[in-house]
């Protein structure tokens, strides 16, 4: 028993299904497979994102610019489908990968051959994309009407009792399961962020791994504008406002280590999966939205303390005390 409140997905898993349990008994029906699927849908960008996070920050490193890079994309992608209804959609889901694909290797680029900071370009690019977004509008908005139907209604068909939006979670889920378990890069990620030094002596290109984590990054993020806008009908400069955060604190909560080496992907969507039940489930029971913002501080703030508990090992510990012993001596 004690082995397995050890780990981490597992204990998540269960603090997630006692919260469904608690908050069912507030309100009726919260826990049905309906709504529960309403909960997944609606997390699921979320979920993309923290796994996009996630690599980024499993080598070390943050990006801070996923959401302003998705609202610049979202309407770019929005205004391309409204003055060119007859591009098909599949041209302009490829437009927005390789749009947000392009952000995101701006960024690896300044983190990798300029060698700065990787907080510091992404916050800089942060307010760089969120502007180029209200250039590129005008500050206008691209609103229902102006999209095609084929534009709007491809996420939100139902498939097999779940809508698109949904599946593609689920598909993005295993293709990142397997490029960060069963390829090099994942390995490279893994070691980068881990041991800088042992990565380099193995032979691994730590700037490299970056700048790749960072237009994997920028690929979902492109990828999430085009359901975002679907999802809400709607383009304009302050879409998913905040959602970098949102991003970073699944990626905490899930047990991914600030400090890089130390994730996985279940702990990645059980996080978003946490955070998306919360946000879910608060307003219907009537806590308001300032309260809403400051338990999520708290879970955040819990949870980093939990990984840094967590993380320390004793063998670190137990050398210290030994050289101080030798040195003393």
């Amino acid at each position: 028993m004690t082995r397995l409140l050890k780990n981490r997905e597992i204990l998540l898993t269960g603090i997630i299904v006692l919260m469904v349990a608690g908050f069912a008994t507030r309100a009726p029906g919260f826990a049905e497979p309906t709504n529960l699927a309403n909960i997944f849908n609606d997390t699921s960008i979320l979920i993309i994102l923290a796994l996009a996070q996630m690599t980024v920050i499993l080598t070390k490193s943050i990006d801070l610019s996923v959401a302003a890079n998705l609202a610049f994309t979202g309407m770019a992608v929005a205004m391309t489908n409204a003055a060119f209804p007859d591009l098909p959609l599949v041209a302009l889901i490829v437009m927005a990968l390789g749009i947000g694909a392009c952000l995101g290797a701006i960024n690896g680029f300044l983190v990798w051959i300029l060698q700065i900071p990787p907080i510091v370009v992404t916050l800089g690019t942060l307010t760089i994309y969120r502007g180029m977004a209200f250039v590129l509008s005008g500050g206008s908005w691209v609103n229902a009407h102006q999209m095609t139907p084929t534009f709007l209604n491809v996420p939100r068909t139902v498939l097999l009792g779940l809508p698109v939006l949904s599946w593609v979670a689920v598909l993005v889920v295993l293709v990142f399961w397997f490029v960060l378990t069963r390829t090099p890069f994942g390995r490279a990620a893994f070691a980068s962020g881990g041991n800088p030094v042992a990565a380099v002596y193995a032979g691994i290109d730590i700037g490299a791994t970056r700048f790749f984590a960072f237009v994997l990054s920028g690929a979902m993020a492109g990828l999430c504008s085009y359901l975002w806008v679907s999802r809400y009908a709607v383009a304009y400069v302050d879409i998913a406002n905040g959602f970098e955060l949102d991003s970073v604190a699944a990626c905490v909560i899930g047990g991914i280590s600030i400090a890089g080496g130390i994730g996985s992907v279940a702990g990645a969507v059980l996080g978003a999966l946490f955070l998306g039940v919360i946000k879910n489930a608060l307003p219907v029971i009537g806590i308001s939205p300032f309260a809403q913002m400051a338990i999520s501080g708290v879970v955040i703030v819990l949870a980093v303390v939990f990984n840094a508990r967590a993380e320390a090992r004793k063998g670190r510990i137990i050398l210290r005390n030994r050289n101080t012993t030798e040195v003393t001596a």
